[in-house]
C-alpha cells in the first residue's frame, strides 16, 4: 500500500523548500528538517491541561506521555487547520478555540529511537476546549486532565516516561511570556 500522508520540508528558518515527502518513509536515521506542530490543549471550565500517552503501537516513542496533540501540516494546509484536523483525528476533540502560537520558532532534533530521528521545525500552540477526548487507539493509549503544576512535576519526577519534545519544549515554555500570560488568563477569566 502506498503512503498518502505527505510532509513539508523546510530550511533551518522554517521556510518551506518546495519539496515534500511521504511522512513515514521520510522519518529515518537521516530525517530532513520538516514542518510540524505541537499543541497544548487546556479545558476552559477548569484550566486543566490534557496530557496524552502515545499509543503503544506507535513506530517512534510509543507509550511516552506528552503534550495534547502534535502532527504535520499537509502541503498547502494552514497550520491551525492542521491542528484542528489532528485534534479530531488523535483525540476526538472537534471544538478547539483560541488557538494561539506561543513558541513560533521552536525546533528540535531527537536522539535516535529505533534508528529514527525527529528533525522538526515545530511551532508550539495552546488552545482551549470543553470537549472530552474520545481518543483514537492508534494514536493515544491514555490521557489525563491535570493542573499545569502537576504536569511540570510529572516532567521532573518521571523524565524517562515523557517524550523528548515535551521535556525540551518545557525548557522554553517555563520562561515564555506569551505562555505565562495564557496560563494567567486561565486563572482569571
Amino acid at each position: 500500500m502506498q503512503e498518502t500522508e505527505q510532509i513539508v520540508f523546510v530550511d533551518e528558518a522554517g521556510t518551506p523548500t518546495g519539496e515534500i515527502g511521504p511522512k513515514l518513509a521520510s522519518h529515518n536515521a537521516n530525517t530532513r528538517r520538516h514542518l510540524a506542530f505541537s499543541c497544548y490543549i487546556f479545558r476552559k471550565s477548569d484550566g486543566n491541561f490534557l496530557v496524552t500517552q502515545r499509543a503503544l503501537s506507535k513506530k517512534v516513542w510509543p507509550g511516552v506521555w506528552t503534550n495534547s496533540v502534535c502532527g504535520h501540516p499537509a502541503p498547502g494546509e494552514p497550520i491551525q487547520a492542521a491542528i484542528r484536523r489532528r485534534a479530531l483525528q488523535e483525540a476526538g476533540i472537534g471544538n478547539l478555540q483560541n488557538i494561539t502560537v506561543v513558541l513560533p520558532e521552536y525546533r528540535y532534533t531527537t536522539p535516535p529511537y529505533n534508528g529514527i530521528i525527529e528533525n522538526e521545525f515545530c511551532p508550539v500552540f495552546v488552545a482551549l476546549t470543553d470537549d472530552e477526548p474520545a481518543p483514537n487507539a492508534d494514536e493515544i493509549e491514555s490521557y489525563i486532565w491535570m493542573p499545569w503544576p502537576e504536569y511540570v512535576d510529572m516532567l521532573r519526577r518521571q523524565p524517562d516516561k515523557m517524550s523528548y519534545w515535551a521535556k525540551d519544549q518545557y525548557t522554553q515554555l517555563k520562561n515564555n511570556e506569551a505562555f505565562q500570560d495564557f496560563l494567567n488568563s486561565l486563572a482569571h477569566p
